[in-house]
Protein backbone atom coordinates (compact mmCIF):
# COMPACT_ATOMS: atom_id res chain seq x y z
CA UNK A 1 0.00 0.00 0.00
CA UNK A 2 1.35 3.41 -0.95
CA UNK A 3 1.58 5.57 2.20
CA UNK A 4 0.03 8.67 0.65
CA UNK A 5 -3.47 9.62 1.78
CA UNK A 6 -5.98 10.87 -0.74
CA UNK A 7 -7.11 14.46 -0.24
CA UNK A 8 -9.16 17.03 -2.14
CA UNK A 9 -7.55 18.34 -5.39
CA UNK A 10 -4.82 20.93 -4.87
CA UNK A 11 -4.57 24.23 -6.79
CA UNK A 12 -2.11 24.57 -9.64
CA UNK A 13 1.29 25.96 -8.65
CA UNK A 14 3.85 27.32 -11.14
CA UNK A 15 7.49 26.73 -10.27
CA UNK A 16 9.49 27.52 -13.48
CA UNK A 17 13.06 26.33 -12.81
CA UNK A 18 12.42 24.69 -9.44
CA UNK A 19 13.07 20.94 -9.38
CA UNK A 20 12.06 18.51 -6.66
CA UNK A 21 14.39 15.52 -6.42
CA UNK A 22 12.70 12.42 -4.99
CA UNK A 23 14.78 9.56 -3.59
CA UNK A 24 13.28 6.30 -2.33
CA UNK A 25 13.72 2.61 -3.13
CA UNK A 26 9.91 2.18 -3.17
CA UNK A 27 9.18 2.70 -6.87
CA UNK A 28 5.39 2.61 -6.57
CA UNK A 29 5.43 5.23 -3.83
CA UNK A 30 7.77 7.47 -5.81
CA UNK A 31 5.58 7.21 -8.89
CA UNK A 32 2.52 8.36 -6.94
CA UNK A 33 4.46 11.19 -5.33
CA UNK A 34 5.91 12.31 -8.67
CA UNK A 35 2.43 12.26 -10.24
CA UNK A 36 1.08 14.49 -7.46
CA UNK A 37 3.89 17.03 -7.85
CA UNK A 38 3.73 17.08 -11.64
CA UNK A 39 -0.03 17.67 -11.47
CA UNK A 40 0.83 20.90 -9.65
CA UNK A 41 3.33 21.96 -12.34
CA UNK A 42 6.44 21.07 -10.36
CA UNK A 43 9.41 19.70 -12.25
CA UNK A 44 10.35 16.37 -10.72
CA UNK A 45 13.34 14.04 -10.88
CA UNK A 46 12.84 10.53 -9.55
CA UNK A 47 15.79 8.54 -8.18
CA UNK A 48 15.41 5.01 -6.89
CA UNK A 49 18.72 5.02 -5.04
CA UNK A 50 21.05 7.49 -3.29
CA UNK A 51 23.80 6.74 -5.80
CA UNK A 52 21.49 7.76 -8.64
CA UNK A 53 20.83 11.12 -6.97
CA UNK A 54 24.56 11.71 -6.50
CA UNK A 55 24.97 11.69 -10.31
CA UNK A 56 22.26 14.33 -10.82
CA UNK A 57 22.84 17.86 -12.08
CA UNK A 58 21.23 20.16 -9.55
CA UNK A 59 19.44 23.45 -10.13
CA UNK A 60 19.59 26.45 -7.79
CA UNK A 61 15.90 26.23 -6.98
CA UNK A 62 13.99 23.29 -5.56
CA UNK A 63 14.52 20.73 -2.84
CA UNK A 64 15.54 17.14 -2.19
CA UNK A 65 13.12 14.67 -0.61
CA UNK A 66 14.74 11.42 0.51
CA UNK A 67 13.63 8.40 2.49
CA UNK A 68 15.46 7.88 5.76
CA UNK A 69 16.03 4.14 5.38
CA UNK A 70 17.43 2.87 2.08
CA UNK A 71 19.61 -0.18 1.27
CA UNK A 72 22.72 1.60 -0.06
CA UNK A 73 22.95 4.33 2.57
CA UNK A 74 20.70 6.14 5.00
CA UNK A 75 19.08 9.44 4.26
CA UNK A 76 21.44 11.04 6.77
CA UNK A 77 24.51 9.61 5.04
CA UNK A 78 23.17 10.88 1.71
CA UNK A 79 22.67 14.34 3.20
CA UNK A 80 26.25 14.37 4.46
CA UNK A 81 27.60 13.42 1.01
CA UNK A 82 25.55 16.18 -0.64
CA UNK A 83 26.78 18.80 1.81
CA UNK A 84 30.38 17.66 1.20
CA UNK A 85 29.74 18.44 -2.48
CA UNK A 86 28.28 21.85 -1.53
CA UNK A 87 24.75 20.88 -2.65
CA UNK A 88 22.77 23.10 -0.29
CA UNK A 89 19.21 22.65 -1.52
CA UNK A 90 16.70 22.21 1.32
CA UNK A 91 16.66 18.53 2.27
CA UNK A 92 13.46 16.90 3.49
CA UNK A 93 13.53 13.46 5.11
CA UNK A 94 10.64 11.03 4.75
CA UNK A 95 10.41 8.70 7.70
CA UNK A 96 8.14 5.86 8.76
CA UNK A 97 6.36 5.89 12.10
CA UNK A 98 8.84 5.08 14.86
CA UNK A 99 11.83 6.69 13.12
CA UNK A 100 11.28 10.14 14.59
CA UNK A 101 14.42 9.95 16.71
CA UNK A 102 16.45 9.31 13.55
CA UNK A 103 14.65 12.15 11.80
CA UNK A 104 15.68 14.49 14.61
CA UNK A 105 19.28 13.40 14.03
CA UNK A 106 18.81 14.31 10.38
CA UNK A 107 17.72 17.81 11.39
CA UNK A 108 20.84 18.15 13.49
CA UNK A 109 22.85 17.12 10.41
CA UNK A 110 21.34 19.95 8.40
CA UNK A 111 18.04 18.63 7.05
CA UNK A 112 15.38 21.28 6.49
CA UNK A 113 12.48 19.20 7.84
CA UNK A 114 11.01 15.72 7.99
CA UNK A 115 7.61 14.27 7.26
CA UNK A 116 6.18 11.01 8.54
CA UNK A 117 4.72 8.36 6.26
CA UNK A 118 1.87 8.05 5.56
CA UNK A 119 1.26 11.74 4.98
CA UNK A 120 -1.56 13.67 3.36
CA UNK A 121 -1.18 15.60 0.12
CA UNK A 122 -1.82 19.03 1.60
CA UNK A 123 0.82 18.71 4.33
CA UNK A 124 3.37 17.50 1.78
CA UNK A 125 2.64 20.23 -0.77
CA UNK A 126 2.75 22.90 1.92
CA UNK A 127 6.19 21.63 2.93
CA UNK A 128 7.35 21.65 -0.71
CA UNK A 129 6.19 25.25 -1.18
CA UNK A 130 8.15 26.38 1.87
CA UNK A 131 11.27 24.43 0.89
CA UNK A 132 11.27 25.77 -2.68
CA UNK A 133 10.73 29.33 -1.41
CA UNK A 134 13.69 28.90 0.92
CA UNK A 135 15.86 27.64 -1.94
CA UNK A 136 15.04 30.79 -3.92
CA UNK A 137 16.05 32.99 -0.99
CA UNK A 138 19.29 31.03 -0.59
CA UNK A 139 20.06 31.32 -4.32
CA UNK A 140 19.51 35.09 -4.23
CA UNK A 141 21.80 35.42 -1.21
CA UNK A 142 24.43 33.27 -2.92
CA UNK A 143 24.29 35.46 -6.03
CA UNK A 144 24.63 38.59 -3.91
CA UNK A 145 27.58 37.08 -2.06
CA UNK A 146 29.38 36.21 -5.32
CA UNK A 147 28.85 39.76 -6.53
CA UNK A 148 30.22 41.20 -3.28
CA UNK A 149 33.29 38.97 -3.46
CA UNK A 150 33.95 40.04 -7.05
CA UNK A 151 33.75 43.70 -6.04
CA UNK A 152 36.29 43.27 -3.26
CA UNK A 153 38.55 41.20 -5.52
CA UNK A 154 38.62 44.09 -7.99
CA UNK A 155 40.44 46.32 -5.49
CA UNK A 156 44.18 46.84 -5.90
CA UNK A 157 46.46 45.86 -2.97
CA UNK A 158 46.72 49.53 -1.98
CA UNK A 159 42.94 50.01 -2.17
CA UNK A 160 42.44 46.90 -0.05
CA UNK A 161 44.86 48.32 2.50
CA UNK A 162 42.98 51.63 2.57
CA UNK A 163 39.72 49.70 2.94
CA UNK A 164 41.06 47.96 6.06
CA UNK A 165 42.05 51.31 7.54
CA UNK A 166 38.61 52.74 6.71
CA UNK A 167 37.00 49.82 8.55
CA UNK A 168 39.31 50.46 11.50
CA UNK A 169 37.94 54.01 11.69
CA UNK A 170 41.15 55.82 10.72
CA UNK A 171 40.98 59.37 9.37
CA UNK A 172 42.47 60.33 6.01
CA UNK A 173 45.28 62.14 7.79
CA UNK A 174 46.11 59.10 9.95
CA UNK A 175 46.11 56.86 6.87
CA UNK A 176 48.34 59.28 4.97
CA UNK A 177 50.85 59.29 7.81
CA UNK A 178 50.68 55.51 8.15
CA UNK A 179 51.27 54.89 4.45
CA UNK A 180 53.60 57.82 3.83
CA UNK A 181 51.44 59.35 1.09
CA UNK A 182 49.39 62.52 0.76
CA UNK A 183 45.84 62.97 2.02
CA UNK A 184 44.81 63.76 -1.54
CA UNK A 185 46.05 60.35 -2.65
CA UNK A 186 44.16 58.75 0.24
CA UNK A 187 40.99 60.55 -0.86
CA UNK A 188 41.53 59.20 -4.37
CA UNK A 189 41.91 55.64 -3.04
CA UNK A 190 38.78 56.00 -0.89
CA UNK A 191 36.80 57.22 -3.87
CA UNK A 192 37.90 54.21 -5.94
CA UNK A 193 37.02 51.83 -3.10
CA UNK A 194 33.50 53.26 -2.94
CA UNK A 195 33.18 53.20 -6.72
CA UNK A 196 34.39 49.62 -7.17
CA UNK A 197 32.24 48.26 -4.34
CA UNK A 198 29.22 50.31 -5.49
CA UNK A 199 28.73 51.35 -1.87
CA UNK A 200 26.78 54.59 -1.48
CA UNK A 201 27.73 55.06 2.16
CA UNK A 202 30.18 53.90 4.79
CA UNK A 203 27.45 51.76 6.37
CA UNK A 204 26.83 50.02 3.03
CA UNK A 205 30.55 49.40 2.61
CA UNK A 206 30.80 47.88 6.10
CA UNK A 207 27.81 45.62 5.40
CA UNK A 208 29.35 44.40 2.14
CA UNK A 209 32.68 43.54 3.76
CA UNK A 210 31.00 41.90 6.75
CA UNK A 211 28.82 39.80 4.43
CA UNK A 212 31.86 38.48 2.57
CA UNK A 213 34.13 37.92 5.56
CA UNK A 214 31.51 36.14 7.63
CA UNK A 215 30.01 34.02 4.85
CA UNK A 216 29.85 30.27 5.35
CA UNK A 217 32.00 28.52 2.72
Amino acid sequence: MIPLRQQRPMPQIGNDTAVIYLVDDDEAFLDSLAWLLKSLSYRVEVHHSPQSLLTARFTDHGCIVADLRMPEMTGIELLEKLRQRHIDLPYVVMTAYGDVESAVRALKSGAYDFIEKPFDNEAFIDLMEKAVALSREQAALSKDLRSSREKLASLTPRESEVLDYILAGMTNRAMAEKLGISEKTIESHRARVMEKTAASSLAELIQLVWRVRHARD
